[in-house]
């Protein structure tokens, strides 16, 4: 990657966490009793403020651990920083904490918390204005790499199928930061374009990290930031509220198929719709569209989990044929459950309640027209799914002399399965059950129309 140029990483904080007072534990000459067995000879028994803000001598960093005199049974630490003595209600759960962050040790945790006193002291002017402009907004290295990259991710696609790439281009390749991968993929032709928001998690970095959104240093000795475990990219905190919803998540980080969010998964898989409707309907159709009972009728459970298991290990390797599973209700039976498994159901939780009252108006012009309505506030992925779905299950109910299967059976059947009210409330979901059957029905019915 010649052209390849690295971001320019902003060093002003870290060069303040390398400037922050350190730890000073202010051990206690006298063995204590009843001290808790997690603390050490830094804590001092009960004794007053006062007296803490004596032993800490003004020096910078210095902490020790009291017990309170006003509520026996609480702790406190007491930290010297700023020319003051700060008191912070200490508590222990297995780990040590004061506030959302939780230390193996009191001095990790004192590390942490004179980082960020200092930096947050320091910088806040700086901190507050982090945000305002970013490098993810306007990454030229980039851009000047977006078509090279694109091309070579392309090519080592298919040369890594014929297990010939060099060790020089994947040396090449190895250099190409996750950013500048995500800007390629981004612009790739082949790669279906459903917005996703990132799945950040708070993350602790080992060794010094930088935001790849502001491209300031992530300060602190645990949490510092978060990380997207679709796709890997790591922000600060209050970065990540700024970062577009343009995940693209990796698929080495995708560990199953069943029970993954349906964008995650096609996004991931560079495909329209998830790989397994696909799959299952084309063999569903192949081999089953005359089958008695089609989708009503279950296949084994044990075989149905089979089929999970291997679209969760092979993805779209996965042999699902009549040679492996001769009875199509196993196929049909896989097929709803990967639908009943969605963390969000296909017909997604934002828009279940406005489903149901387009299913409750009268008028079948304006109900059609509100359902119509209804379905354009779905997102693009799930869209597509549904609308390929009852394509399908138009062309089953076409076949109903064969398999005894219409429109309103098969939502009796998919109504439940495609939508699920947003709370966990058996008396809801009864009593939205003819609504949920009707609206798949219509969806069915007026398929050509609505989609």
């Amino acid at each position: 990657a010649e052209e390849y140029q690295p971001p320019i990483w902003k060093s002003y904080l870290y060069q303040l966490q390398q400037e922050a007072p350190r730890p000073k534990r202010i051990i206690c000459p006298g063995e204590v009793e009843n001290r808790p067995k997690y603390y050490g000879r830094e804590f001092h028994g009960i004794i007053s403020r006062e007296k803490a803000d004596e032993l800490l001598g003004g020096v910078e960093g210095a902490y020790i651990l009291r017990e309170s005199q006003r509520q026996p049974g609480c702790y406190t630490l007491a930290l010297r920083f700023g020319n003051q003595t700060l008191n912070y209600r200490l508590f222990y759960d297995g780990k040590h904490f004061v506030g959302e962050k939780r230390f193996e040790s009191i001095h990790d945790l004192v590390t942490d918390g004179l980082i960020t006193l200092y930096i947050e002291t320091k910088a806040s002017e700086y901190i507050s204005k982090m945000t305002t402009n970013p490098i993810y907004e306007h990454i030229g290295y980039a851009t000047l790499l977006r078509e090279k990259v694109s091309r070579r991710l392309s090519r080592s696609k298919n040369e890594s199928r014929k297990a010939s790439v060099t060790n020089e281009e994947h040396t090449a390749v190895e250099k190409i930061s996750s950013l500048v991968r995500r800007a390629a993929l981004t612009h790739n032709d082949n790669h279906f374009n459903y917005e996703k928001t990132h799945n950040f998690k708070v993350h602790t970095f080992r060794g010094p990290h930088w935001c790849e959104y502001c491209a300031n240093f992530m300060w602190g000795l645990i949490a510092q930031g978060v990380r997207c475990s679709d796709c890997g990219l790591n922000v600060h905190k209050q970065c990540s509220k700024h970062v577009p919803n343009d995940c693209q998540p990796d698929l080495k980080r995708i560990k199953k198929v069943y029970c993954c969010d349906l964008t995650t998964l096609v996004k991931a898989h560079n495909t329209q719709r998830p790989m397994v409707v696909d799959i299952c309907i084309r063999e569903i159709e192949a081999r089953g569209l005359k089958s008695e009972g089609l989708y009503r009728v279950s296949g084994f459970t044990e075989h149905i989990e089979d089929v999970k298991m291997a679209f969760d290990r092979d993805g779209e390797k996965a042999d699902i044929s009549a040679n492996i599973y001769p009875d199509i209700n196993i196929i049909t039976g896989a097929l709803k459950l990967y639908f009943r498994d969605l963390p969000i159901p296909v017909i997604t939780y934002d828009t279940y309640s406005k489903f149901i009252e387009a299913a409750k108006i009268s008028n079948a012009d304006e109900r059609l027209e509100a359902v119509h309505e209804v379905l354009m506030l779905l997102p693009p992925a799930h869209y597509e799914t549904l609308r390929y779905l009852m394509i399908h299950l138009k062309k089953v109910t076409m076949n109903e002399k064969d398999n005894f299967m219409n429109a309103e059976n098969l939502g009796i059947v998919f109504g439940p399965t495609l939508m699920r009210p947003p709370e966990d409330s058996t008396l809801t979901t009864l009593h939205d059950m003819r609504y949920q059957k009707l609206i798949v029905q219509i969806l069915i019915e007026n398929e050509d129309v609505l989609f």
